[in-house]
């Protein structure tokens, strides 16, 4: 037996989506002077606009990439950069969790691609990324959500590609050195590192994803919410700017929007991506010392240098029951909501250590799960 500890997290969320709101958050603290408005009203536009204008700014993107605000979270910008792009070359697809074999789905199975090859890795494994072949088209992800694998780098990526990559980066995105000029598509979703609210994806283009979608037409229907180009007046297919400045293809959530703009607020308040970057680590850096002074606790991912910071997936050693009794214990106690594994991965803990969870918290939660682990090893 071991003596239950008395301080808990401050915040018990440590969930891997929707993700911990920001420290200090308040709802009624934001700008709802756009709510009950419409998002084709000049102001509406310039809540959205400022979406994508302050997203490059804080992200240090490159002048010619493009951002824009589409449907239906992370999943819908990959999915419109898949529908859209894909076809004119060879297309390699990289999985090694759930959400990365839903492209492989997407491509294999519903797209019906020639040329398509699929690379998949076992939960805590990467695939052989050396065997992409840069002139085809190459899908992958940057952090694997649901396994806590995440590739180390962009240096297998050629500068001279002439392929695009398509980057789903859900939970990287202001959390990890990203190398832009590497990716030629980059999507992710709000609620992720930044807390912010479910619903819209984040799409940004370089101009090599922007150049395809200008010279080539998919010859399958494209649903209207995938489309991105329009005729200009000598009727050649040019990319739909209006998307990129805050005209949204459908309806969004204006409250959704507002509470965007406040969690890019906080984070320049912390410094930045680099600053949201650092608290990510030194959130990481709990639980790598933590696992290094229990040998009972271990990473699902099997390299140091492929180890999400983000989503940390770890197992036990306990039975399966007993792990599943555990995450129970905790959220039971109000320490810790939502910490499981996903699903489809090995039964296991799944920890969120973004940057909008607080260090000490997650200092509270390990001597939690060092209790309950006692407890119920016996």
């Amino acid at each position: 037996m071991t003596t239950q500890p008395t301080r808990k997290p401050a915040v018990p969320n440590f969930s891997s989506g929707p993700c911990a709101k920001r420290p200090g958050y308040d709802v009624s603290k934001l700008d709802l002077s756009v709510q009950g408005r419409s998002h084709r009203s000049a102001l509406g536009k310039k809540v959205l606009g400022a979406c994508c204008s302050e997203t490059a700014r804080l992200l240090g993107l490159p002048k010619d990439y493009r951002v824009g605000v589409v449907p239906a979270s992370d999943t819908g910008a990959v999915e419109m950069a898949m529908w859209s792009l894909l076809g004119p070359r060879g297309v390699d697809v990289f999985a090694w969790e759930s959400f990365g074999s839903g492209w492989i789905t997407d491509v294999m199975k519903q797209l019906k691609l020639k040329g398509a090859t699929a690379y998949e890795a076992p939960y805590g494994e990467l695939p052989d990324l050396s065997k992409a072949n840069f002139a085809n088209d190459v899908v992958f992800t940057w952090n694997g959500t649901a396994s806590g694998v995440r590739v180390p780098n962009g240096d297998w990526i050629p500068d001279d590609r002439q392929g695009l990559t398509i980057c789903d980066a859900t939970s990287a995105i202001f959390a990890m050195e990203m190398p832009w000029e590497k990716l030629d598509v980059i999507t992710y979703s709000w609620q992720k590192v930044l807390g912010g609210e479910a619903s819209h994806g984040m799409l940004i283009l370089g101009p090599r994803a922007v150049a395809r979608l200008e010279s080539y037409t998919p010859p399958w229907p494209m649903p209207k919410i995938f489309r991105m180009t329009k005729k200009d007046a000598e009727g050649r297919m040019k990319l739909n700017e209006d998307i990129f400045k805050g005209s949204t293809i459908n309806t969004p959530s204006m409250l959704c929007a507002v509470d965007y703009l406040d969690a890019l607020t906080w984070c320049e308040s912390v410094g930045g991506v680099k600053g949201t970057i650092a608290r990510n680590q030194a959130n990481a850096k709990v639980i790598e010392d933590f696992v290094a002074q229990h040998p009972w606790m271990h990473y699902l991912a099997k390299k140091p240098e492929t180890r999400s910071t983000t989503s940390v997936c770890l197992t036990l050693d306990l039975p399966d029951d007993k792990v599943k009794a555990l995450v129970k214990l905790l959220e039971q106690e109000g320490v810790a909501h939502d910490i499981g594994s996903y699903r489809a991965a090995p039964t296991g803990l799944r920890i969120w250590c973004g940057s909008t969870v607080e260090k000490s918290d997650l200092e509270a939660l390990m001597t939690w799960i060092a209790w309950g682990y006692n407890e119920l090893k016996s």
